[in-house]
């Protein structure tokens, strides 16, 4: 695997998701499912992507009967969520056709402020090559190494690809999918006082925290949009009773009123950067 570094200006910035200077590191080379890409590689690229034109169809059409590249999909079409405890591996599966079928392709994954992964491999079928790709947000135990991501990387991610057939031929395309890439997000509930007489007022109070890539900690989410949820005793649906934005630590608060005995949750439901989350419910006995 390589990928570009973020600067040491841009991994202190915390938390911010905006105003980082977007430059671009110089990479380092690292391993990603035992692959390194090597300079005769890279540079066949540099080669292909020079000269071709705007459009990801036009990019993948050869016009000697070269493969045709139909798109890429990943982590089977869902965000790809990163918390700061453990590595994430995910599928990226390269699609495409050949007179004499596919025989191995390369992907490079591009984000926000120099984000970058990247790793080849030989396809499984005719029309189909996928890889697994690995990243991180925590230093490993004792390790100095450094870390895969930074906050400035979550966002939307592109897919660039370059492909084999049996027969000799390539093709190139930039852009063949995007995904998001995102902070893993947390929620509490509590609901009080229980039991509680009905008619009477419920308060019912949480906290949204978020993945810091920069610091390896849960910090709260201020200023996000949340749904209040209630789910009767013996239904299996919530309905969203109210909205409530977390106040700068990340706190919620807000008072209904007791009118049945059932769970009471907050629901996020996600942003651009952060994955969504759920509270479980918090049950309430509401008494005549």
């Amino acid at each position: 695997m390589s990928r570009f570094t973020v600067s040491s200006a841009e991994r202190r910035t915390g938390g911010c998701e905006t105003d980082v200077p977007a430059t671009a590191p110089a990479p380092r080379m690292r391993a990603v499912g035992g692959v390194i890409r090597r300079g005769a590689v890279v540079g066949a690229v540099t080669v292909l992507a020079a000269g071709l034109g705007g459009s990801a169809d036009a990019a993948s059409k050869a016009a000697n009967g070269d493969p045709v590249i139909s798109g890429a999909t990943v982590n089977s079409g869902h965000d790809v969520i990163v918390g700061i405890t453990h590595d994430v591996v995910f599928p990226v599966t390269v699609s495409g056709s050949d007179d004499s079928g596919l025989l191995s392709a390369d992907a490079d994954l591009k984000g926000p402020h120099g984000g970058f992964y990247t790793t080849d491999t030989m396809c499984q079928s005719e029309s189909a090559c996928t890889m697994a790709f690995t990243v991180n947000a925590h230093l490993a135990p004792g390790s100095d190494d450094p870390v895969d991501l930074a906050n400035a990387n979550a966002g939307t991610w592109s897919v660039d690809t370059l492909v084999d057939a049996n027969d000799g031929g390539s093709a190139f395309a930039s852009g063949v999918g995007t995904f998001g890439l995102k902070r893993a997000a947390r929620l509490t509930v509590n609901a009080s006082p229980e039991p509680v007489a009905k008619g009477a007022k419920i308060t019912v109070t949480g906290k949204l925290v978020r993945a810091n890539w920069d610091t390896y900690r849960y910090a709260g989410y201020a200023g996000r949009a949340v749904k209040l949820q209630f789910r009767p005793k013996g239904s299996s649906t919530y309905t969203t009773v109210a909205t409530v934005n977390t106040n700068s630590t990340g706190n919620l608060s807000t008072t209904v009123k007791a009118v049945r005995d059932g769970y009471w949750r907050w629901n996020f439901t996600g942003s651009t950067t952060t994955g969504p989350a759920k509270a479980p419910g918090d049950y309430v006995d509401v008494r005549p």
